[in-house]
């Protein structure tokens, strides 16, 4: 099935009820029982699947962690019949690619990844744990919930004997947190050949799904003064970290507010010894924008600005190097969302429709042109702090949600 087809579903579907300006789940008004009874009784293997992943060091570029992630990821999916494929990274991990083959026509592409935030050791000092309903642990929503929630929808859609797709691939990817070219190539590559990706980032505390994302980029401004001696003969040196202070305080409020353009100053480097005024400094700020062109506009706005100097005969140059893009809010993902809402109306609950400040890899799916929601994993809070938690009665509604999202995009 073409993209092209599976928008036209989706617009004859959904369309006339967007037309009013709403959609009313008047085809979703009972659940599918067996989904629904399949997901509760999956509900204590999802768990200690989840604990098993958690306790697991898997930071990015940890070769030994993901290894172990990915092996027990390919594990489980080979017993749902999927082919694995491994796909090398740059820094020596692998993603994965399962695909499972269908008798019906759409391709439906599923995203979720296996490296976290955090360092080596930290499954030791916070491993998995339950308290007060919330589960807790390095990675628990962000994303390991997620695998968990495409593993099991998958096993629920294989109880069903649901074949009525072309294909479907989940594809885990081992650096998102930090982006790689590898991964890039293969997200535009593996999402073009697809009609729809649904991403399974974790669901947000208000039980939502996400329709757009900022996209990222890191600025970095670099700084050439002149060494003296700090106590004796300060006037003949060019500071180049006052020179850094001041770049970073007036670059810091290039950001719109307005448009969502948001530029905060994260590293700084200048000097090794006190004593002497330091010739070289550089500073680097995060840049998030929910268009594509505050980042030209930034861009801009930096070699400008940083002209204004505080320190004569100090040299100072600026960059903006570009990350994931933004994901756009579009008639799509609202097709989607529409359709996503109705399903989880079957359980009597609603999603809430959510934009994020934080970049994902369906940046990268939605802007080769393939329709894409995000948000599909297990509902979580406090993501990348040592706090972060999995709500543990989001498991059932959220494995529920993917399975019929998945048969309703196959066209049953």
């Amino acid at each position: 099935m073409t993209m092209t087809a599976v928008r036209s579903r989706l617009a004859v579907s959904l369309g006339l009820s967007l037309a009013l300006g709403a959609f009313t789940p008047m085809a979703f008004a009972q659940p599918h029982q067996q989904i629904l009874t399949d997901a509760q009784q999956y509900k204590g293997e999802a768990l200690k699947l989840l604990e098993r992943l958690v306790n697991i060091d898997s930071g990015s570029g940890y070769v030994p962690g993901l290894t172990q992630v990915g092996d027990i990821a390919i594990d489980e999916l080979k017993k749902l019949g999927a082919t694995i494929e491994k796909v090398p990274n740059s820094d020596g991990t692998q993603h994965i690619l399962a695909t499972l083959k269908g008798t019906g026509k759409a391709k439906i592409l599923l995203m979720a990844h296996m490296d976290t935030v955090f360092k080596e050791g930290s499954a030791a000092e916070r491993p998995f744990h339950i308290k007060d309903g919330r589960a807790y642990g390095p990675g628990v929503m962000d994303d390991k919930g997620g695998i968990v929630a495409g593993i099991y929808a998958l096993k629920v859609l294989k109880n069903l004997d649901f074949k009525n797709y072309a294909q479907i691939t989940f594809l885990l990817d081992a650096s998102e947190e930090t982006g790689s070219d590898a991964a890039t190539d293969l997200i535009k590559k593996t999402a073009k050949a697809h009609d729809v990706t649904l991403n399974l980032e974790p669901g947000r505390p208000a039980d939502g799904l996400v329709v757009w994302r900022k996209g990222s980029a890191t600025a970095l401004v670099e700084v050439k003064g002149k060494a003296s001696h700090a106590g004796v003969a300060p006037e003949l040196g060019r500071n180049a970290a006052m020179e850094a202070a001041h770049q970073i305080l007036q670059l810091g409020k290039l950001g719109d507010a307005e448009k969502k353009t948001t530029i905060n100053f994260t590293v700084i480097e200048a000097g090794d010894r006190t004593n002497v005024i330091p010739d070289q400094a550089s500073a680097k700020a995060d840049v998030r924008a929910a268009v594509p062109e505050e980042f030209d506009r930034i861009e801009k706005d930096l070699a400008r600005v940083s002209q204004d100097k505080l320190i004569a005969d100090t040299e100072v140059t600026t960059s903006l190097k570009r990350g994931l893009p933004p994901m756009p809010q579009t008639a799509e993902s609202d097709r989607l969302m529409a359709m996503a809402q109705g399903i989880y109306g079957e359980l009597g609950r609603k999603l809430t429709e959510e934009g994020s400040g934080g970049a994902a890899d369906a940046s990268l799916s939605a802007g080769v042109g393939t329709p894409t929601l995000d948000g599909f994993g297990i509902v979580g809070g406090n993501i990348h702090t040592p706090e972060e938690y999995a709500e543990v009665e989001s498991v059932v509604p959220r494995i529920y949600l993917l399975s019929r999202m998945i048969m309703e995009l196959a066209g049953r």
